[in-house]
């Protein structure tokens, strides 16, 4: 329920507040005091997008504040629950509207997002303006309007959800036929280059081997003519390094009787001997696998300059060379496995149409139940506002799959929508034996005026509304009509908090508060004021304005009089 309403700086209101009990509240005054701007006000604070303009001239900012009181087995309560609120304290809602700084949002002194907003306030109130009206001539809100009374949303936003993934999923299926016809030339070019270093079979680290052994076969004469010459100076020429050292040894054990220290030098030059046969050991096979043959180095240098070309080609190493070719060997396997990929893909999206139309299928029975209940209330309320001729029907059809076009959904001839599978069209006939037609070819102003309070009283029950508020529920109507919808809102305002703006005195009379909206020019500005007629003689002044005009007569003043006595009594 809405406490109370601040409103400072606001288009040409400069500072109001008004505080609304249970009931009816009804709002009164002459065209453009501003009884729309509250409304509009009211909108912003459930979480309609605020305009700058919209700040009063000369101001920096407006500001907008509003206390609502929550019910505790409210929607609004848990949402406020989960964000670490005590709805028990109530709900206090600020916005300032900055002339030309950023907006800003607090709940309960909480800077908050306009998506907090509008979750907190989602079911707290709602607002039925001309707006409403027109809305409901459009046929694409006939849907919304059954699923918001059959309660199918959560179900809907599942197929929402399924049908989202399904329009993934064919992308995803397209970008891949995409990817595949382009494929060709890529994989053919792949297959070359993983060809032409599978080919040539290099090992880790050959090139560094290679380029010693080119080095080694290029100088092989000269390696040779060095070791052998070393092999003949150490061991088979005429006084060799073994001969001399030999006749060394043994001079020092001949004196080793006289000096011992000589016999440890001969022990030393034995294991030198032993070392030096060694070395002459492996000096010899060391020069039988010299290659001195030209065509050896020939291959070499070919294998050699294979191994840089590659490297050259991916960045100057091997590491990098066997990096890419793993590389390419895995995108080739990707590519390959396109189509495969396409085919599971396919699948993957046949099955997920099939239980997305399965689903759309059970939504659709909901529809057609809840729309046989809608039928039977709408008629019932319109009954109750002097429409009793009536019929009001609903349409419930499948479009049919277009064969010429692609349609992302389909299945078994119906094409398949976000919104399941239905078209959802709200049909009328003023009186018996006439044709049922659309709203938009048929209902009048006042028609509709009736048509959108009916299905607001149907709809508050399936809502859990706190607040409903009216602006413009009288358009187009008058007389006994607007006497019926009177008491309709009064009947509303037994289960609701209802607001009501109204230019007639027919609806009026029946509020439980009545406010008068009312402006002045000071200065040359425009002011707008409200006042609450708690008094008697206020409302009988106000009333009997709203039946005669500015000239207020004895006439007049007796008719309200009698028109608030009979609802006092009623």
């Amino acid at each position: 329920m809405l406490k109370e309403l601040t409103i400072k700086n606001f288009a040409i209101i400069e500072d109001i507040r008004i505080s609304f009990a249970q009931g009816l509240s009804v709002l009164t005054g002459e065209t453009g005091t501003g009884k729309s701007i509250i409304i509009e006000a009211v909108n912003l604070l459930l979480g309609s997008r605020a305009s700058a303009d919209l700040v009063r001239t000369g101001k920096n900012s407006a500001e907008l504040e509003a206390l609502f009181e929550v019910r505790p087995d409210s929607n609004s309560a848990n949402i406020m629950e989960q964000q670490d609120f005590d709805p028990q304290e109530g709900l206090m809602i600020r916005r300032i509207i900055s002339a030309q700084r950023k907006h800003k949002i607090f709940i309960n002194s909480r800077l908050a997002s306009m998506q907090l907003l509008k979750l907190i306030t989602k079911n707290l109130a709602e607002i039925s303006s001309q707006h409403a009206h027109q809305g409901l001539l459009k046929e694409e809100n006939h849907l919304d309007i059954l699923d918001k009374f059959a309660g199918t949303y959560a179900l809907r936003n599942q197929i929402k959800k399924m049908f989202n993934d399904l329009v993934s999923l064919k992308k995803e299926i397209l970008n891949s036929q995409k990817e595949s016809s382009k494929n060709r030339q890529e994989k053919e070019f792949l297959k070359f280059q993983i060809k032409k270093i599978e080919n040539a079979k290099i090992l880790e680290n050959e090139d560094k081997e290679l380029e010693i052994q080119k080095n080694r076969l290029k100088n092989g004469a000269q390696i040779f003519e060095t070791v052998n010459n070393t092999i003949e100076e150490i061991y088979t020429r005429d006084n060799s390094i073994i001969e001399k050292l030999g006749i060394i040894k043994v001079d020092f054990e001949k004196h080793a009787v006289i000096d011992p220290i000589l016999g440890q030098k001969s022990e030393k030059i034995s294991q030198i001997l032993f070392e030096l046969e060694d070395i002459v050991e492996d000096l010899r096979l060391y020069i039988a696998n010299i290659e001195l043959d030209p065509k050896i180095l020939e291959k070499t240098e070919q294998r050699f300059d294979l191994i840089q070309k590659l490297k050259r080609e991916y960045n100057g190493d091997l590491e990098n060379l066997f990096i890419k070719y793993k590389e390419m060997k895995k995108s080739l396997l990707l590519k390959e496995n396109i189509n495969q990929t396409i085919k599971d893909l396919e699948k993957k999206a046949e099955f997920l149409l099939i239980k997305l139309y399965e689903k759309a299928k059970v939504l659709s029975k909901k529809r057609i139940k809840a729309g046989k209940n809608l039928i039977i209330l709408a008629e019932n309320e319109l009954k109750e506002l002097e429409m009793e001729q009536t019929i009001f029907k609903i349409s419930i059809n499948q479009i049919k799959a277009d064969v010429k076009n692609y349609d992302i959904a389909s299945l078994h001839g119906i094409k398949i929508f976000e919104t399941g599978i239905d078209k959802v069209v709200f049909l009328m006939a003023s009186s018996k034996g006439e044709e049922l037609k659309p709203l938009n070819r048929i209902a009048s102003g006042g028609e509709l005026s009736r048509v959108v309070l009916a299905l607001k009283a149907i709809l508050s029950e399936t809502q859990s509304l706190g607040t409903l508020i009216f602006d413009e529920v009288d358009a187009g109507i008058g007389g006994k009509i607007s006497e019926k919808v009177g008491k309709k809102l009064k009947k509303l305002a037994l289960k609701y908090q209802v607001i009501c703006i109204t230019h007639l005195a027919q609806i009026a009379k029946y509020g439980s508060s009545h406010f008068n909206i009312s402006k002045s020019v000071l200065k040359g500005r425009t002011f707008t004021f409200i006042t609450p007629l708690k008094e008697k003689n206020q409302r009988i002044k106000e009333i009997a304005r709203m039946i005669g005009g500015e000239k207020i007569t004895n006439t007049t003043l007796n008719h309200a009089r009698e028109m608030l006595e009979k609802v006092m009594l009623s």
